[in-house]
């Protein structure tokens, strides 16, 4: 199956786990199975600082840095874990619910999906709250050690 990535200039995207960058606006075809991410689906360390962001961090480590899995999917399910702790809502609880049965079966990339419905449910639940984004901001951002 023949993927195309549009990319803008400057933007960078992650083949295999090595960063690459557009220094033009290029089209790219790729013809055969690799582990591709592009610039607006990274997440740094310092963004995850919410349970949905952190789980999405985790995810996306798992996706790309393959020689690591053991480690990765270990911290998946403790971010798992938490955020479905804190969840009340069903629909929520149900994308988790997929999320899992996908990073069961090494379906990182489509788990992501699943990670920015959680980080907009989220999203919405905080802005309800005032000061959340507050404690937010504050919270210990995930690693990738």
């Amino acid at each position: 199956m023949t993927l195309r990535i549009s990319l803008k200039k400057g933007e960078p995207v992650i083949v295999n786990g090595a960063v690459l960058r557009a220094q033009s606006r290029t089209d790219l075809v790729v013809e055969n199975t690799a582990t591709i991410l592009r610039g607006r689906e990274v997440m740094k360390p310092e963004e995850a600082v919410t349970p949905a962001r952190a789980l999405y961090f985790a995810c996306m480590m798992a996706y790309i840095d393959e020689a690591d899995i053991a480690r990765h999917k270990q911290t998946l399910l403790e971010r798992l874990e938490t955020l479905m702790v804190a969840l009340e809502s069903h629909e929520a609880k149900a994308v988790c619910i997929r999320f899992a049965q996908k990073i069961a079966v090494g379906q990182f990339y489509a788990a992501l999906a699943d990670c920015r419905w959680l980080i907009a449910y989220e999203s919405d639940a905080l802005a309800r709250f005032p000061g959340a984004d507050a404690a937010a901001e504050s919270a210990e951002p995930a690693t990738a050690a």
